[in-house]
């Protein structure tokens, strides 16, 4: 079997470069899916130069006519969906069906979400009296570094790519190493549509990153990873005051609240727990339950989880993936070895579909943690894995005080039978987002809902009016009359 080649994207044209990095398939360690080219801080200054330049005209195109190239953008998408599924869920390990649904629900909405608010959202705003008019405008910032991860790379890569072109600046992306060739591939046929220069992809290591977000001509840095590395593109970024968008990690907390149905409920939670099994930033990451309904909850729970099949991304029969890379499985494990030399019980739930593949990926069973203290590592940390602890408590202060106490602040949720009681304790949680009776948005959320966190769950906001405006600069006008 043929492995393809990805090159750089710089200009519309294709950039050949003297390295390639071997793409391997997660769930099956021996398949190597492709060849990705490596960078260097040449190619980066290449490429936002031709950003750079391109912007010089594409901020003058008509709205309407940057609406209507991202029209065209979402339909390659659509056509090209299938194909793209496959690839991604082959490099970054996750199941074919949520893939599917990542591309043709949610990279496509976010596409076509842009273009519907684009019209109202940049229309000018005037107002006189009879000495003056004053006119505040909405202008593209210049080019911009988009750096995006490895777990829902195209959703979060479209999530940049239609505000920022729809605004009138141009984009460099960098994907994950992890999951670069989905991205590359629809980026490559999508930056086709449009002048040369308005898309580049670039492809390297840590010394690619910092030149891309620390280059003087980069106006702003969209960054969606690990606060760690935030830091990092926060101080590259200070040297030239560029500012930056983060949505970052998060340790999302659900509180179950005792008049909660609890068949209804516990597979609503468990899929915001082990979506893309827990390599999600806003997946449920602690779940706080009364402490009368504390066994009942964890038996039903545990009951629900055993039911996951875990297998191979593309294997139909598979409801559970690996985890996408060997630092992260590591990680994972380690956690796990620590907390059974703890107090906590840990189980241990799933079938495994291929066990004779099983040490050729990097697979985890769901693992449901209970009896762990509130301060304790399990719950203050991201995992950003297959692990989930459970906490009790006795009072609805005590659950809140317990889910507000951290540095991350990105969603959150309640489960409640009465809403109006469920959204009087949603009010008092530290997060940027927070859902009740679900864990994620509706499809009415996800087009008005501003995506982001609080504290050190990151800066700025996605999807929406407000996720449009990170795009764009102000500019005012203010005409003192003469007569």
């Amino acid at each position: 079997m043929s492995v393809g080649r990805i090159h750089l994207l710089i200009n519309n044209e294709e950039v050949p470069t003297e390295t390639y990095r071997e793409v391997r398939d997660p769930g099956r360690l021996s398949d190597v899916v492709g060849l990705v080219a490596k960078g260097s801080t040449q190619h980066v200054g290449m490429a936002v130069e031709a950003a750079h330049q391109a912007f010089l005209s594409w901020r003058k195109t008509p709205l309407h006519e940057r609406m209507a190239l991202l029209k065209q953008a979402a339909s390659l998408l659509e056509k090209e969906a299938s194909d793209l599924a496959v690839m991604v869920s082959r490099e970054n390990g996750m199941l074919l069906s949520t893939t599917k649904l990542e591309i043709t629900h949610l990279a496509i909405s976010a596409i076509q979400n842009t273009v519907e608010l684009a019209e109202t959202f940049f229309q000018e705003t005037r107002v006189e009296d009879a000495h003056s008019w004053v006119s505040v405008e909405k202008r593209p910032i210049g080019v911009i570094a988009g750096i995006v991860p490895w777990n829902a790379p195209l959703v979060l890569t479209m999530q940049k790519v239609a505000p920022a072109l729809i605004a009138g600046n141009t984009i460099v992306i960098k994907p994950s190493p992890f999951a670069p060739m989905g991205v590359s591939t629809v980026l490559k046929k999508m930056a086709a549509l449009f002048p040369p220069g308005v898309i580049s992809v670039i492809h390297g290591d840590a010394d690619v990153g910092k030149a891309l977000t620390s280059h003087p001509l980069v106006r702003k840095v969209s960054f969606t990873g690990g606060g760690r590395t935030a830091a990092h593109v926060m101080r590259d970024a200070a040297d030239a005051l560029k500012s930056v968008h983060f949505e970052l990690g998060g340790n999302d907390p659900a509180i179950v609240l005792d008049d909660a149905n609890l068949e209804e409920v516990v597979p609503k939670i468990a899929a915001g727990v082990f979506r893309r099994s827990g390599q999600v930033c806003f997946a449920i990451k602690r779940i706080y339950v009364p402490q009368h309904l504390y066994d009942s909850f964890h038996a039903k729970f545990c009951e629900y989880v055993d039911s996951f099949k875990i297998g191979h991304g593309l294997n139909e029969q598979a409801t559970f993936g690996p985890l996408n890379n060997k630092q992260q499985y590591q990680y994972v494990q380690d956690l796990t070895t620590r907390l059974k030399n703890s107090q906590a019980t840990v189980t241990h739930l799933g079938t495994k579909l291929e066990p004779d593949n099983w040490e050729n990926g990097y697979y985890l069973q769901p693992a449901v943690v209970r009896d762990v203290e509130p301060g304790q590592e399990i719950v203050t940390c991201e995992q950003f894995g297959p692990v989930i602890p459970l906490i009790s408590y006795r009072t609805e202060e005590e659950a809140v005080e317990m889910a507000n106490q951290t540095e991350y602040g990105l969603g959150s949720s309640v489960w409640s039978a009465d809403p109006d009681r469920a959204l009087r304790l949603a009010r008092e949680l530290e997060a940027g987002m927070t859902f009740v009776n679900g864990h994620g948005q509706t499809p009415l959320g996800y087009r008005h809902m501003p995506f982001g966190g609080v504290k050190q769950s990151g800066i700025g906001r996605e999807n929406g009016e407000v996720g449009l405006a990170e795009y764009i600069e102000y500019h005012a006008i203010n005409l003192h009359r003469t007569t």
